[in-house]
């Protein structure tokens, strides 16, 4: 029987693209499925940690053996996604000595370069750190961009021959008798969708081989063909802040816990985390740990937070995986270690494999084994080589850096196009044409700004992950509509308005559970510019009997035990992304 690919991979996190990316390269016909945009799970709502494994070396060391590796490996491939900030283990005075003392062995046990600083060399490295902290352990811990790394591996498997089909949901596997051989998918009419057919109907896919690598929702997947997989999803809150409050990733030394670390991201620090387990990944509790109990507890790492200004809160779901029979209750105790479900050996049907568990840092080491299994199983000789061929855009960077104009632009934000960019600046940038900056927080222009709708079609969101326009201190309130303007004329106004309307109700929705202080007023600002100059004066997120809009004008509770930081609706929404 013809089969309309070889290999099927759902899911279009970093996994997924990445072993899209290794099959393709690998010669064989693959087709990637996704339900939303790429990054729209787990690998769009991570805190941009590039890990070194330190944080895994005293309870998790083959967790951490596996990410030093990978951490090496992404530095050579993927340079313009990755800032090389390294990290801070960082002791209070109530902290234990001898957790210090096993974090700095695990780390040696682990080949994590690591070394011991005194409070005044770590303050140092990082001037905004506690006065009273008293040691700190440095290792090469990094940042990463998750949105461009995974559009990366998307576009390079294009490039070996795969097809990319985002918004398209699965809602059946096509099994027959002991045999999966494909999936029915669901086309979505979402703007700017990357797909072949037309949106509301549905494909049949059939392949000679199926690869769930859908993460959290993999367990889901999987009962579609009376599979079990026991993922244990797990939630993780993290904040954003206005801006960069430290240049080093600054973890605190003790036992894995809410509210210990601080990640800078771009011109953002990310705070994280906690880790709460839940039943369905798309459902998560109303209830959420407080983003003012996260600052209050960080800042006794980095007392300049608490002068900050919260621009967004969001969370993410850890796709756990602990084989059966292990019991552990604790979610923060279940390895972080990736597992190859071969449901032919394990459960007796054949035609499908899972990959499960793991961390973004090792998707690449993740693709390469379940990639390995796929071509064993259909009788492919190739090798892996994707630790080795550099991602679109880190191609011969240092070349670049030492050799390349700034096209005009102005110095920061040539540094930002080219960061983002990598060796595909000059290509992007080199521009007879009008060039302005679109988005001023980030740094966006023109050109970079039509290289993305290029790409992805008039999904801005979309355009948003590939350039990170929006993603700044405003939140989108002074460049959205630019961005949907530049769609203009190559679609139409109900496909332009449409799709500013998605934009800005996901960039407001991570915004709904931090409007107090300063935020607030930002918030504001941005609502009263749209209200009046586009006549989009209701909730942004079209939710306007949930909103308290009396809140706005109530200002902080009055009392002894009332802070500055009272926020008007902490409701938990969502806001994937950063």
């Amino acid at each position: 029987m013809a089969r309309d690919t070889e290999v099927l991979v759902l899911g279009g996190g970093s996994t997924g693209c990445g072993i899209a990316r290794d099959l393709a390269m690998r010669g064989l016909e693959v087709t990637l499925v996704e339900r939303g945009n790429l990054t729209e799970g787990t690998t769009g709502r991570m805190h941009g940690l590039l890990h070194s494994g330190g944080r895994y070396a005293v309870s998790d060391r083959a967790s951490a053996r596996e990410c030093i590796e990978e951490n090496r490996v992404l530095r050579e491939i993927a340079g313009h996604c990755v800032e090389e900030t390294g990290g801070l283990f960082v002791k209070r005075p109530e902290d234990s000595d001898d957790y210090f003392r096993k974090k700095l062995e695990g780390c040696r046990d682990c080949d994590i370069p690591a070394r011991v600083l005194s409070g005044r060399e770590a303050r140092e490295v990082e001037p905004y750190l506690a006065k009273d902290i008293e040691r700190a352990i440095e290792v090469p811990d990094g940042a990463v961009d998750p949105f461009r790394l995974c559009v990366a591996n998307a576009v390079d498997a294009e490039r070996h021959g795969a097809r990319i089909e985002t918004h398209a949901e699965v809602i059946d596997l096509l099994r027959e008798g002991d045999d999966v051989y494909g999936v029915e998918v669901r086309h979505d009419s979402g703007p700017g969708k990357r797909s072949h057919r037309t949106p509301g109907t549905t494909e049949e896919i059939t392949a000679d081989y199926v690869v769930n690598a859908t993460g959290a929702w993999a367990g889901q997947i999987g009962a579609m063909a009376d599979l079990e997989i026991e993922v244990r999803p797990s939630k993780g809150v993290m904040t954003i802040m206005n801006v960069r409050q430290v240049d080093t990733v600054v973890n605190r030394c003790r036992p894995k816990g809410d509210a210990d670390i601080v990640v800078p991201h771009e011109t953002t620090a990310i705070l994280g985390t906690t880790d709460e387990e839940v039943e369905d990944p798309d459902d998560y509790p109303e209830e959420q740990w407080e983003v003012d109990q996260m600052i209050d507890t960080l800042a006794e790492l980095v007392p300049i937070l608490e002068e900050a200004r919260t621009i967004r809160s969001f969370w993410g779901v850890r796709p756990l995986y602990e084989p059966p029979g292990t019991g552990t209750q604790d979610p923060t105790d279940i390895t972080r270690d990736f597992f190859l479900l071969d449901h032919d050996e394990r459960d007796g049907v054949a035609g499908i494999a899972s990959i499960v568990g793991g961390k973004f840092t090792t998707y690449r080491a993740m693709a390469e084994e379940i990639a390995d299994h796929v071509c064993a199983e259909l009788g492919v000789d190739a090798r892996c080589r994707t630790a080795d061929e550099a991602l679109p855009g880190s191609e011969n960077l240092a070349d670049l850096e030492n050799a390349m104009d700034d096209f005009g632009l102005r110095s920061p934000i040539a540094r930002r196009s080219k960061q983002r960019l990598g060796s595909r600046a000059r290509e992007v940038l080199e521009t007879d044409e009008p060039n302005p900056v679109i988005c001023g927080c980030e740094g966006v222009t023109r050109a970079e700004m039509q290289d993305a709708i290029e790409q992805s079609g008039s999904d801005l969101n979309a355009v948003r992950i590939r350039t990170r326009a929006s993603m700044g201190n405003c939140q989108g309130g002074f460049c959205t509509q630019e961005m949907a303007h530049e769609l203009h004329p190559e679609y139409d106004e109900p496909t332009v308005r449409d799709a500013l309307d998605e934009l800005y109700q996901e960039r407001w929705k991570g915004q709904r559970h931090a409007l107090w202080g300063e935020q607030l007023s930002q918030a504001m600002l941005s609502y009263a510019l749209h209200a009046t100059t586009l006549n989009r004066d209701s909730d942004p997120a079209g939710r306007d009997e949930d909103l308290e809009y009396g809140a706005f004008d109530a200002g902080p509770d009055v009392g002894p035990d009332a802070t500055d930081r009272t926020p008007v609706d902490r409701r938990a929404d969502g806001g994937e992304d950063r």
